[in-house]
């Protein structure tokens, strides 16, 4: 990496991505497996409610996807700036 600046805006992008991955992992598990559930008890999925399905398989999926979608982000990233391995 070329100097301070150009450090410090690796950084910056790096934590703006962790922090991004961060609320939605919070929103998912907290939102749709807790605070929803009871709004999302009513809707029907695979024999069990909405609710449940968020709690147990919802959020990991959507966990696996962010784990991905980190990995995609963060290579370019590393590209853009030249510090990939």
């Amino acid at each position: 990496m070329n100097g301070d600046k150009s450090s410090n805006a690796y950084w910056r992008a790096n934590i703006r991505i962790i922090t991004i991955c961060m609320v939605i992992w919070a929103l998912v598990s907290y939102g749709g497996g807790i605070l929803l559930r009871p709004v999302l008890s009513g809707i029907k999925v695979g024999g069990s409610d909405l609710g449940f399905w968020f709690a147990q398989q919802g959020s990991i999926l959507v966990f696996i996807v962010l784990i991905f979608g980190y990995v995609f982000r963060m290579n370019r990233l590393d590209r853009e700036y030249g510090v990939e391995e």
